[in-house]
């Protein structure tokens, strides 16, 4: 069962999403801001995060830079889920190094294959 770490700061989009994920089998630590998705994501090792962008205090942005900064973590997927849906927006994301994007709201059949296609790569290595 893999582990997903669910980084979302809206208390009714992440009960919603966790628990669509944990009917398709999917194991889900959650947390509310970018400083307790940096310490879980160390802890836990999850398998894939799913990152919200618009976080009180650190942002996804600067949550994913740290862990991807950390050698322990550098190497867990991440999509972003953002309602950052403007030119430049993908590119930013991507650069901050988030592996996909994914806009709110959110496509939950297109998230399931985009974290499918990651995990699928991640379990291959």
């Amino acid at each position: 069962m893999p582990k997903i770490l669910l980084v979302e700061d809206n208390d009714f989009n992440r009960d919603m999403l966790s628990r669509r994920l944990k009917r398709r089998g999917y194991e889900i630590v959650d947390a509310v801001d970018g400083e307790q998705a940096v310490r879980l994501a160390v802890e836990i090792l999850p398998d894939l995060i799913l990152m919200d962008i618009n976080l009180p205090g650190m942002d996804g942005w600067e949550a994913t830079r740290r862990i991807k900064a950390h050698p322990p973590t550098a190497s867990i997927p991440i999509i972003a889920l953002t309602a950052h849906a403007m030119t430049g927006d993908r590119e930013r994301t991507i650069g901050a190094g988030c592996d996909e994007y994914e806009t709110k709201p959110v496509n939950f059949e297109g998230l399931i294959s985009k974290m499918e296609s990651l995990l699928g790569a991640r379990n291959a290595k």
